[in-house]
């Protein structure tokens, strides 16, 4: 008779699953030491600050990606539904205009009104999205790159490039923090507006994710569509829901975003998408669908703040004067180009260390597929 054949079982656990956690502990690890009061509660609250509309955005963008889809106009909805907030929020039956120093005599119904139009917008543009994509069978990035277009035009044409206020809620939320703690050696910890509604969106997310029949639709969607149709999952609705969901925390990270810059202008949220998705991608999400979680989303949210702040927070200058180098050397290198023009250089720098981030992160993926 012939001997069964051995059924090796994989370990639960593997170092691809440990690249996210790895990545975040090798960038505080390596500011700790080259960056000047990064280790401090002060740090603490500008990561958090920094990073509560990445985070509110990138949870819908987690939506799109496990269902193997793409949102491209996730950065332009949420420009349009802060320009059309701020628009409503000066109009004469709400707030007036600016000079009118209006505010404190609109009613709550009415506050309530010029915010809820904005998501309703939002939502309304997302579910646009999601059936154009399960009806005309193009890819979402074709349809959501046009909506990104589309949404662009709308808040140009609404502000015509000019700065609108927006609900004192928003300048509340954006900038004032809920608790403050003192600390007489580590400084100020301040847990922002903000930040606290970051947490409550991923919290929500992961429940309806990872205990509701909705979230195993998604999961089953992104990982084999067709098999999932076969299951009777109707996956047209799941790609509708998910983009309508990414649209509608795209409005609400705009909305904070507009509280903290005082104001609606078209130069912001420039970077959201990119920086959304890089977050959702080094949280360890995959972009085929099917893999992750809003757990890894929030590792990725801190990863890439803390890359942008500490990278804020380094003193090239400092560095070389407290550098074991010869006084000559250090001279010389204190005149470089490179060093005197050093915050040109940050963006190049950010790329250069996400890149690498992101290219292990996926060979230690790739390594755990294979084995």
């Amino acid at each position: 008779m012939s001997k069964p054949d051995e059924v090796t079982l994989k370990p639960r656990f593997q170092l691809g699953d440990f690249a996210p956690l790895i990545s975040l502990g090798t960038l505080i690890l390596v500011f700790s030491v080259v960056a000047s009061d990064f280790v401090s509660f002060g740090t603490v609250s500008l990561i958090l600050q920094q990073g509560a509309v990445l985070a509110i955005v990138a949870t819908g963008l987690t939506f799109v990606l496990l269902c193997a889809e793409i949102d491209l106009s996730v950065g332009m909805v949420a420009l349009l539904s802060a320009c059309l907030c701020g628009v409503l929020w000066e109009w004469s039956f709400a707030a007036g205009p600016k000079e009118s120093n209006g505010a404190a005599s609109v009613s709550t119904l009415m506050t309530v009104a010029v915010i809820l139009v904005p998501l309703v917008v939002a939502i309304v543009l997302g579910l646009a999205s999601g059936w154009l994509t399960v009806s005309s069978g193009l890819p979402s990035f074709i349809i959501t790159l046009a909506m990104m277009n589309i949404a662009n035009g709308l808040a140009r044409f609404l502000t015509r490039s000019q700065k609108f206020a927006v609900p004192p809620i928003f300048v509340r939320l954006g900038n004032s923090p809920i608790v403050e703690f003192s600390f007489q050696r580590f400084g100020s910890l301040r847990i922002p507006r903000s930040a606290v509604l970051a947490a409550v969106t991923m919290i929500v997310a992961h429940l309806v994710l990872q205990h509701t029949r909705f979230g195993r639709y998604v999961y089953m969607t992104g990982g084999n569509r067709q098999a999932a149709r076969l299951a009777g999952v109707r996956t047209e609705r799941i790609v509708i829901a998910c983009l309508a969901i990414c649209a509608f925390t795209s409005a609400c990270g705009g909305l904070v975003t507009s509280g903290r810059m005082n104001g609606v202008t078209l130069d912001q949220n420039a970077d959201l998408l990119l920086d959304a998705v890089a977050c959702v991608v080094l949280g360890g999400t995959s972009l085929f669908g099917g893999e992750g979680s809003i757990g890894r989303t929030l590792i990725g949210v801190i990863s890439f703040t803390v890359l942008k702040v500490g990278l804020n927070l380094t003193n090239v200058e400092r560095l070389i004067k407290q550098s074991p180098l010869s006084a000559d050397l250090k001279e010389a290198w204190l005149k470089a180009s490179w060093v005197t023009g050093f915050d040109q250089l940050r963006p190049f720098v950010l790329g250069i260390v996400l890149m690498f981030a992101l290219v292990i992160h996926g060979r230690l993926v790739k390594h755990r597929v294979d084995s």
